[in-house]
């Protein structure tokens, strides 16, 4: 795999071995993110299935903030520390063992938000209702969540979001979700908090 654009086009990122990850291909991921490519600039990048990682670097070459990996995988988290480093983004890069609910759950206690979410689970969990109504604390008025899934996969999000985008490259397809107006809290709401920094790679 290589990154398509940004500081580090056409450097190349490795995938973890094994069967357990599905790397995003580099064809996808080029329309994907020539789709996003306005939204990019300064984000913050919440990767909760991040594999290779790939997303979230090539958000970062193309001037993203800084990306929140996680993953169950420990083949996948040594390739994402690997990648980071040889990227040379360890500064704007945090990655996180564990599931998805014990990385949103952590987010959450330090107050974080997000401008973009990837969402990349395994094809066959296309019932994303719960992990998106969880996200809801984590993301910026204006934030998307990108789901890839198969193609024709029926794949269902909580009822606070609206679909905004869908798009399909032979086998994968990306949809783009938003928050519905009325369910964007009132700021002034929020629960301030302090926005981590990136550190690397963190351990059990």
């Amino acid at each position: 795999m290589r990154i398509i654009a940004g500081t580090a086009r056409g450097r190349t990122i490795e995938a973890p071995p094994g069967r357990d990850t599905r790397p995003t291909l580099d064809r996808v991921r080029e329309n994907l993110f020539n789709m996003l490519q306005a939204r990019i600039p300064d984000a913050r990048v919440l990767d909760p299935f991040a594999g290779s990682g790939a997303l979230s670097f090539e958000a970062l070459s193309r001037g993203a903030a800084l990306a929140v990996l996680g993953d169950r995988d420990r083949n996948a988290l040594r390739a994402e520390q690997r990648n980071a480093e040889k990227l040379g983004f360890q500064e704007r890069v945090r990655i996180y063992p564990g599931d998805w609910r014990r990385l949103l759950a952590r987010l959450k206690a330090e107050g974080a938000r997000f401008d973009l979410v990837f969402l990349d689970p395994p094809y066959a969990m296309q019932d994303l209702r719960e992990i998106t109504e969880d996200l809801r604390d984590l993301l910026e008025e204006e934030a998307w969540i990108v789901a890839e899934h198969a193609a024709k996969a029926e794949v269902l999000v909580a009822e606070a979001y609206e679909q905004i985008n869908a798009r399909s490259w032979g086998y994968c397809g990306v949809s783009f979700y938003a928050l519905r107006r009325e369910e964007i809290p009132d700021p002034s709401a929020k629960v301030s908090g302090q926005m981590m920094q990136p550190k690397g790679e963190e351990t059990e």
